[in-house]
């Protein structure tokens, strides 16, 4: 994976304190990347970013809840005056509601649009009053492969995250005249804290694995789930200048669940 046109440049990742946005911290600071790791979990977003440093890495940490735009601003305006101009902003906090939508409460509900939809908004917002004057700059949300198929029990994560697709999509049309890149990572399963929620009785992997007829799910062809750094992988991809002539695109990182729907 090459660094092209990302040493030396600004990102902020939200949800960077576990699993794939952490993961995302950790790839793009290797590619000499100062980033501000932000996560409504301030604490683990400041255990990574020390680690990191220790490791002679360019991370500062930020507490920052998605749901609360002036959080999000909040956090944009922390790194340019601590770390410089942002020009690759990386959505990655999301949450996961399990539930028949028979039974899923209003409150579940909100919560998952509030998170995995009005998250996105907020950053891509925030990004883009940054970038534009700057007519440059790359964002990436990670989404997730439930907001292109449908799944049973995960109906408001999935509408949430066909929203937070949707939006992703229309900003790259907005922002394209202004040489900003908006891109989507969407993930199977993958092997962080959010997976292991679906089956809590250690089953998650192999199942994910072998699929489940039950509820519809194939498995996945490449016989195995992801791990964090396959995702974050992707995004640096997506940030750097290969990718450059790639915009509204949807990176699907599922090892073929999806079987390319």
């Amino acid at each position: 994976m090459g660094a092209d046109g990302l040493a030396d440049t600004v990102a902020v990742v939200t949800g960077a304190g576990r699993g794939i946005g952490a993961a995302v911290v950790e790839t793009l600071s290797a590619l000499h990347v100062a980033v501000l790791a932000t996560d409504a979990d301030a604490a683990a977003a400041k255990r990574l970013a020390a680690r990191l440093r220790h490791e002679g890495r360019d991370v500062l940490a930020a507490g920052a809840d998605v749901r609360d735009p002036q959080a999000v601003e909040d956090a944009f305006d922390e790194a340019e005056r601590q770390l410089g101009p942002v020009s690759t902003a990386v959505s990655v906090a999301g949450i996961l509601r399990v539930a028949p939508l028979a039974e899923t409460s209003d409150e579940a509900w909100r919560d998952a649009f509030a998170v995995n939809a009005d998250g996105p908004f907020h950053v891509v917002r925030a990004a883009a009053r940054r970038m534009r004057p700057r007519r440059r700059g790359a964002i990436i949300v990670v989404g997730s492969n439930a907001g292109r198929v449908p799944r049973t029990a995960m109906g408001a994560y999935a509408a949430s995250k066909a929203a937070a697709a949707m939006l992703t999509r229309c900003a790259a049309l907005e922002l394209a005249r202004d040489g900003i890149r908006c891109n989507l990572v969407s993930p199977g399963s993958t092997d962080t804290a959010m997976q292991q929620e679906l089956w809590p009785d250690g089953t998650a992997q192999q199942r994910a694995v072998r699929g489940a007829p039950e509820d519809f799910r194939i498995g996945i062809p490449l016989g195995r789930i992801a791990q964090p750094g396959d995702i974050a992988d992707a995004v640096a991809f997506l940030a750097s200048d290969r990718a450059r002539h790639i915009t509204m695109h949807d990176l699907v990182v599922d090892g073929g669940a999806t079987l390319g729907a």
